[in-house]
């Protein structure tokens, strides 16, 4: 029987694991996949359903309102943001309008697990180079892998799923030693939870680097992760290359209209995400005391570099109640939820941690 070939590079493409899920008629704390443990707030609600009457109408295709409203809000040209079916989506819609076939794109690993997925796509050649024993990025062996071939580079700030994030000081050396036609993404799906006073102001990076794009998302900080609306902020030459590859209609009239309603509210959810802050510094301290050595999370998860033990700890916390995200081989992701979380992992961490 002849059967139509699939493409060669889908044999080796790793697959998206996403966060475990509860049984179905089970209870459990899902802290798996760096969701925002609060619901959307009664505003967002009432504008997903004034915009639910509309779903028999395509969207505005370019979420002219949104895309506005955004830059009002960042302080930069409107003509420069780019939005999509949240982040990960407007990275593979970067990536194809500037990455030719065979062109190298470094990024870092372990780091966010779709970025592999998405440089095979694009028809490019991944560079990993592994993050350092702390869980921080190597800048400066990012920087040294860079070659003729490199188009893109992908910094990951905070990391996903280690947690820390550069500083400015790295961050200014990683972008001089970088030619300035090779394309730098700043992916910042979790710059709200930041709080090192030593991280760069990503808007101060990009006004100052013409060759830098910020990739950022509605996803965590303002709980829409269901709702999938990221966008990148480029130049304006480069926003319209972005624009030309995105998916048509690619965010939907309830997605954007949950999003203008959560910039509208954005005080009240960056209060919400001021006591996530606070329980992740409770967290990361609690474990701490237990005995653990863990990197310095700036995002709304922590990890713990379990190694070959990540599975096995994974499973002990679901047959507990909570489930987390293990990452076989490397370690544990754990999500910052509720404080009754919280407090049952930390029981679980007690009693697994080696003495």
């Amino acid at each position: 029987m002849t059967r139509v070939p699939l493409r060669h590079a889908l044999a080796d493409l790793p697959p998206y694991v996403p966060g475990g899920r509860a049984p179905v008629g089970a209870a459990a704390f899902k802290l798996s996949s760096n969701e925002n443990p609060y619901p959307p707030l009664p505003s967002v609600v009432a504008a997903i359903a004034d915009a639910a009457v509309d779903v028999n109408r395509y969207p505005d295709m370019y979420a002219t309102e949104l895309t506005a409203a955004v830059a009002d809000s960042l302080g930069v040209d409107p003509a420069g943001v780019v939005m999509g079916n949240g982040s990960v989506a407007v990275l593979a819609h970067v990536l194809a309008a500037v990455v030719e076939a065979g062109d190298e794109v470094v990024y870092p690993w372990r780091s966010f697990e779709a970025y592999p997925i998405a440089v095979s796509l694009a028809h490019a050649a991944g560079v990993p180079v592994p993050v350092a024993a702390d869980g921080r990025l190597d800048l400066a062996a990012m920087a040294a892998a860079v070659t003729p071939r490199t188009r893109v580079v992908l910094v990951c700030t905070p990391n996903n799923p280690t947690g820390p994030a550069v500083h400015a000081d790295e961050l200014a050396a990683f972008l001089a030693a970088v030619p300035g036609d090779v394309l730098v993404v700043l992916d910042e799906a979790y710059v709200e939870f930041v709080r090192d006073p030593d991280v760069p102001d990503g808007l101060a990076v990009f006004a100052e680097h013409p060759n830098v794009v910020l990739l950022r998302t509605f996803s965590k900080a303002y709980g829409l992760a269901g709702l999938r609306v990221g966008y990148a902020v480029a130049r304006p030459r480069l926003a319209t290359g972005i624009r030309a590859a995105s998916t048509p209609f690619g965010v939907s009239h309830l997605a954007q209209l949950a999003a203008l309603a959560s910039l509208r509210a954005r005080d009240e959810l960056l209060a919400r995400v001021d006591r996530v802050v606070a329980e992740r510094a409770r967290l990361l301290g609690a474990l701490r005391r237990q005995g653990w050595t863990l990197p310095d999370s700036q995002a709304n998860f922590v990890w713990l570099p379990l190694g070959d033990q990540a599975t096995a700890f994974a499973e002990r916390c679901s047959r507990a109640g909570v489930i987390v995200r293990p990452f076989a081989g490397d370690g544990v992701r754990v999500s910052v939820g509720e404080p009754e979380a919280t407090d049952l992992f930390l029981e679980v961490a007690a009693e697994s941690h080696p003495r």
